[in-house]
């Protein structure tokens, strides 16, 4: 979940890569924030093994009764937080256009960029403090949103344990981060955009692509541990547990490690990364703490598929697709743009880098446009996964317990349209379904 999760926060972040401050509205945001008490993480009605081996045999019938369980105002609240994050992203994307259109108007980002050649007089330098310098007001101009969504809603759901000091800590962390690795990044693709020329959606694709590839690798060595810490898990029946399906399988590691996640939120989470002959087991304590061996069988072996699976490079290779058709649509847009307001912007080539606003815009219209193909990207990977991991841990009701804690903070029964567009892991229905579809093919209890 987590590695599919950095993957997706990358392709993002390329397709908005600043906020504007000042054109923040809150009207629709404010809908999903209508319960501002705290919350305990949602309370499902208790079973015990004479209720699952009683459940009807037909696989939907068991879904339902599963999803019954599920008290009616934890999925009233799983309803207003998921449809909430819907707006999120609508205002994301209109503040990321808007923010293009600030620093493209009165020549802001020419100014910027003719500053940065005055300090830096090679090219990767002038384009490496340009990134700096929009990465950093990117992320800082950011931070009003980035406090409603990362604070002020998580909190208002039940979902964040961290105080204001600690968040905020948390955050000016992010803002360097944001400024340093923006510079090499943005140096990187504008001296390939520069030396491909007219081709240079192609060889864009490309330098994009390893830098997913390169944070894709980092991230979980360099990045993670600036937030939390990560420590081997203790001998007992968890480690030894995953560890056995892990070497069942030929996923390459002796050890598994804890990360002390309920610092920051209430979530279950877990991931198996790395590419190659590599790869690292984590899990949170929120799902130690939370769940049964049984639930957490079913989540690790879930975890496992994407590891087996390939599902990182192969996510890589679709994403890069996805890129390239994006930069297509941007060299389109961008030659007839120029054509009308480069004068007025003071930049009329892609190779130019205060022209970076305008592939920022651009690239966030057409992954607006590719909503539910990006979407059902992830989506389709994480229903093989779970697949893999039925067969895997052969516990459908483990996993089926699980689905249900998920609908903290996921619609538990989403509309098939709001589904395919909005969702990128698929609903608890779905997965709990594909569960007991398993339980009735397999004819276990």
């Amino acid at each position: 979940m987590k590695t599919l999760a950095t993957l997706s926060y990358l392709l993002r972040r390329l397709a908005v890569l600043g906020l504007l401050l000042g054109c923040m509205s809150w009207t629709a945001p404010a809908q999903a924030a209508g319960d501002h008490a705290e919350h305990a993480p949602i309370a499902v009605v208790a079973v015990d093994d004479a209720w699952r081996a009683a459940l009807p045999r037909d696989a939907a019938l068991a879904t339902q009764a599963y999803l019954d369980r599920l008290p009616a105002e934890a999925v009233q609240r799983a309803n207003r937080y998921e449809e909430g994050g819907y707006w999120l992203q609508l205002w994301e994307f209109l503040l990321g256009l808007a923010i293009a259109a600030l620093m493209l108007g009165g020549r802001r980002s020419a100014r910027v960029r003719d500053r940065a050649q005055r300090v830096g007089r090679f090219a990767w330098l002038r384009d490496g403090l340009y990134g700096a310098v929009y990465g950093f007001s990117a992320a800082l101009l950011a931070l009003p949103l980035t406090f409603y969504r990362g604070y002020v809603r998580e909190h208002a759901y039940g979902m964040s344990t961290q105080s204001l000091w600690d968040w905020g800590s948390e955050q000016m962390v992010s803002l360097a981060i944001e400024a340093v690795g923006a510079a090499p990044a943005v140096a990187v693709l504008y001296a390939v955009i520069r030396r491909a020329g007219e081709r240079w959606w192609l060889w864009g694709t490309a330098a994009c692509s390893a830098l997913l590839a390169l944070m894709l690798l980092v991230s979980p060595v360099l990045i993670a541990p600036l937030f939390n810490t990560y420590k081997p898990l203790e001998p007992g029946p968890v480690r030894d547990a995953v560890l056995m399906m892990a070497r069942s399988n030929g996923v390459p590691t002796d050890e598994v490690y804890a990360v002390d996640a309920s610092r920051q939120t209430q979530r279950i989470s877990a991931n198996v990364s790395g590419l190659g002959g590599t790869a690292a087991i984590r899990l949170n304590d929120n799902l130690l703490n939370r769940t049964s061996l049984p639930e957490i069988r079913a989540v690790m072996a879930h975890e496992l598929g994407h590891y087996v699976l390939n599902h990182a490079p192969k996510m890589l290779m679709q994403f890069s697709l996805l890129i390239l058709f994006g930069f297509l649509f941007c060299q389109w847009a961008m030659q007839r743009l120029f054509a009308r307001f480069g004068e007025r912007w003071g930049t009329r080539a892609a190779g130019d880098v205060a022209s970076l606003p305008l592939l920022a815009a651009l690239f966030s219209v057409f992954m607006m446009g590719a909503t539910p193909v990006f979407n059902t990207i992830i989506r389709t990977q994480e229903i093989e996964a779970d697949r893999f991991g039925l067969n895997l841990a052969r516990d459908p009701h483990g996993f089926a317990e699980v689905m249900l804690k998920l609908a903290d903070y996921r619609k538990p029964e989403p509309g098939a349209l709001e589904e395919v567009v909005f969702f990128h892991h698929p609903s608890a229905r779905h997965r709990i379904h594909d569960a007991m579809r398993w339980r009735e093919a397999m004819g276990t209890p």
